[in-house]
């Protein structure tokens, strides 16, 4: 058994596509209508082949509730992580990326939070090499 996909609850998909791809460096892997929304996936350049992010749209009233309350409540909806947070940080940042606050040790990895435009705070990570 292994993860192929992974679920990011997006208010919007033409958003999410153009941050994932634009701001992060992501590539479209799939894009097949379904109807009113779409089954939409991307890949990181970077990442472990075969894994997908799917930028799930938020059909479901309650699901815009519970984006809502991790975010107000500063609970990332995911997280990615970096072997390099402060060039990640710093090229972020110039692509004017919104950041919530600086790289942070956090015990074992060094964190640092950014909004995906589409509702969602992501977890940043490096781990530690000690």
């Amino acid at each position: 058994m292994q993860i192929k996909f992974v679920s990011v609850m997006v208010d919007d998909q033409v958003k999410a596509l153009e941050f994932y791809t634009t701001k992060l460096g992501f590539k479209k892997m799939a894009d097949i209508p379904l109807g009113e929304y779409r089954w939409l996936t991307v890949v990181s350049p970077d990442g472990i082949d075969g894994v997908e992010l799917v930028l799930e749209p938020m059909s479901l009233p309650p699901s815009h509730k519970y984006q809502k309350y991790l975010f107000d409540a500063g609970i990332p909806a995911t997280a990615f992580t970096t072997k390099d947070i402060f060039a990640e940080y710093n090229q972020l940042k110039n692509l004017g990326v919104v950041l919530k606050g600086e790289p942070q040790k956090m015990g074992p990895i060094i964190s640092a939070l950014f909004e995906d435009t589409c509702g969602n705070l992501i977890n940043l990570v490096q781990p530690v090499n000690e």
